[in-house]
């Protein structure tokens, strides 16, 4: 739920901001605002190297700094080159695996890429920046770094973060080097008001306490004033986690997840998000939004598609949106099979062995499922289907009588489709 700032906001950011949902805390709302109405906000984002990609769950954060820079403000885009090295606990009741160093490398390369669909990086000002705080983290003394900023943060203090205080409810092991990662954090935005002259950090709200925690250390270490803007975490209208489906997350990188995929992942929005997610997920003008919002009935699937491809134009660009959506309409509409489907390519000989119907839909092959435990389940609840006809005998297995056209149509449910294209 978004909250109302307590004076009227005048600047184009902040407006923006609260007006389309993006707003649930605010350090100092008049002191932002006046920082945004003269053009002086310098705001940065963190996001750790974790996977290859950047999923469904970074958008509403990504489109704030998407607006900044739209309003006047610069964005800085934070990679974790360094904290990757720790992890974040916020969120988790376990610690996350770490990986190495060459992995996170070749994580942060393939997200960068991610970025400038929504950013504008170059030397002009109001431009965007991308740096790595690994570039300060890596060559920190210890022994100087607990003297000079481990002696500004109480331990008290630290244990009463929802980071800290969930897990250890739980009594769920919290390991010291994630402990640690709300003073990389806290440092991460004090190195950045030095070298940058950044004064926003923004994030989810599951960041609060670790983002004042920074405020508090650039003020202890003398700073400039130094201000803190989080967003709702989001859920769908049936309360589920946004951004996970039974196959797992919706990944932005196209490698990963088909913009075909990313399509039908916005076209199954439920009714009760269709203008929340509008707001959030697109750049349509807000009466534009109402216009589709009043649609009843059967016609709330016009807005859906709308959010489908306005949100997938944005990641994926428009002409791969606009092939996604006519791809669909034929899939759908017109009964036929669409050769531009996401597909997988396998060996004929493979198919010739005898390619359990399990496996073609698991991860090895269509990817439609996480697991063969899943599979089965999904044969049970009559969810799976080769060109369009139920799965109902798990043990079955694909061979030639079922290529139409040199492909096997898998399906999950009524709008996730791969094609089997053999080779």
């Amino acid at each position: 739920m978004t909250a109302p700032a307590p004076v009227p906001v005048t600047s184009d950011f902040l407006r923006i901001l609260q007006e389309r949902g993006y707003v649930h805390q605010c350090s100092d709302w008049e002191g932002l605002d006046a920082k945004a109405r003269a053009g002086e906000v310098i705001a940065y984002i963190g996001y750790d190297c974790t996977a290859p990609s950047l999923h469904v769950g970074h958008l509403v954060n990504i489109m704030m700094l998407h607006w900044l820079q739209k309003t006047g403000g610069r964005p800085i885009v934070l990679m974790g080159g360094g904290t990757t090295r720790v992890g974040d606990p916020s969120g988790r009741d376990e610690g996350r695996k770490l990986l190495s160093l060459e992995d996170i490398e070749a994580n942060k390369e393939r997200i960068k890429d991610t970025f400038s669909r929504f950013l504008t990086f170059g030397d002009r000002p109001g431009d965007a920046t991308m740096v790595d705080n690994a570039e300060w983290l890596a060559p920190l003394n210890y022994i100087e770094f607990l003297r000079d900023v481990g002696r500004h943060f109480s331990v008290n203090r630290m244990l009463t973060f929802d980071s800290v205080r969930l897990r250890l409810e739980r009594e769920h092991e919290l390991s010291f080097l994630e402990f640690n990662y709300m003073l990389l954090q806290a440092y991460d935005y004090t190195e950045l008001a030095r070298r940058y002259g950044c004064n926003l950090q923004m994030g989810g709200s599951d960041q609060w306490g670790n983002i004042v925690n920074g405020i508090d250390l650039g003020r202890r270490m003398g700073t400039h004033q130094l201000y803190a803007l989080t967003c709702p975490l989001l859920t769908t209208a049936s309360g589920a986690k946004m951004g996970k489906t039974a196959a797992g997350a919706v990944w932005l990188d196209a490698q990963m997840l088909s913009p075909y995929d990313y399509w039908q992942f916005w076209r199954n929005t439920e009714d009760g998000d269709v203008v929340r997610f509008l707001k959030l997920f697109t750049t349509l003008p807000l009466d534009e939004i109402a216009r589709l919002g009043a649609l009843a009935g059967a016609e709330i699937n016009e807005a859906k598609k709308v959010l489908a491809t306005e949100a997938t134009a944005l990641m994926h660009g428009r002409e791969a949106a606009e092939a996604a959506e006519a791809t669909a309409r034929t899939t759908f509409e017109q009964g036929a099979l669409a050769q531009s489907l996401p597909s997988v390519e396998i060996p004929a000989s493979r198919l010739a062995e005898g390619l359990g119907v399990l496996a073609a839909f698991g991860p090895d092959y269509a990817a439609l499922v996480p697991s063969m435990s899943e599979a089965r389940r999904q044969v049970k609840g009559g969810g799976l289907r080769v060109n369009d006809a139920p799965v109902t005998d798990e043990r079955a297995t694909l061979g030639e009588g079922d290529v139409v056209d040199g492909v096997i149509k898998l399906s999950f449910g009524k709008k996730r489709h791969v094609l089997l294209r053999l080779v």
